[in-house]
């Protein structure tokens, strides 16, 4: 009797840990219209980010925001968070970025230093980082992108390349786009990883709505959504990724 109550325990045991270590994550990473601030929404901006985990079975697969505000593919690496996520990345997790809009920053000002080359060559420049108060060799957008998504398959999972969400900016009826969205998209198909041109997606879904209540979306400034914009972009996310059949992430979505 006692050994068949061992022997259940175990089984018991071993299929907790097998369901344990089969759960993937999707970790993001981004800027500020990815997570805002805490990410709570208290200051009235939110990013998307935030707000994924209501589309998702969140009972079967992790999700961890790891994006922070005012970064740039550079900045989110020399912080060391990259790192840290590469040390938990496992098989079978996910991996989902949007970087753009910090990119075109200085490179090398004394408020952030946290702009990158534009395009996405090899090319490289040694700077002097006034904040780090060091020297350091900056890279091109599409060279840190590169890094991301190869950091990503080394380690067995999937990579998600989204184009930088799109400003408020309308000129004759017309959302204004940006040269990121090519350069992130030109990285995903050099790489051959998933791509979700959200910069597109969402701009038209805004030439399609009364400006008035797109306005409302962005109630500090041209560039950060409130709690409504948010979910219409992370709706963008999800819609982005269905698109996709042999993308497995799709498993984990909450049926409409």
């Amino acid at each position: 009797m006692k050994k068949h109550i061992y022997i259940g325990l175990l089984l018991f045991s071993l299929l907790c840990l097998g369901f344990y270590r089969q759960k993937p994550t999707l970790y993001i990473i981004g800027d500020s219209t990815v997570k805002n601030g805490d990410g709570s929404g208290k200051n009235g901006q939110m990013g998307w980010g935030s707000l994924i985990d209501a589309f998702f079975d969140t009972a079967r697969l992790s999700i961890e925001n790891h994006a922070i505000g005012g970064r740039s593919t550079r900045t989110f690496i020399s912080d060391g968070r990259w790192d840290k996520i590469m040390n938990t990345l496992k098989k079978g997790d996910y991996v989902i970025m949007q970087f753009g809009h910090n990119d075109a920053s200085p490179l090398d000002d004394t408020a952030r230093a946290r702009g990158t080359i534009k395009g996405i060559g090899n090319d490289s420049i040694e700077i002097y980082n006034p904040i780090r108060k060091q020297k350091e060799i900056v890279y091109s957008y599409g060279c840190y992108l590169r890094r991301f998504v190869a950091g990503t398959k080394a380690k067995g999972a999937t990579a998600i390349v989204c184009s930088p969400i799109p400003r408020n900016n309308f000129k004759n009826g017309k959302i204004e786009r940006t040269e990121y969205a090519t350069w992130a998209k030109q990285v995903a198909e050099e790489t051959g990883t998933f791509f979700i041109p959200l910069q597109n997606m969402i701009a038209t879904q805004y030439e399609q709505m009364d400006t008035v209540r797109v306005n409302a979306f962005f109630p500090a400034d041209h560039t950060h959504t409130n709690k409504a914009g948010a979910l219409l972009n992370a709706q963008k996310v999800t819609d982005g990724i269905k698109q996709f059949k042999r993308l497995k992430l799709n498993k984990y979505l909450l049926a409409d």
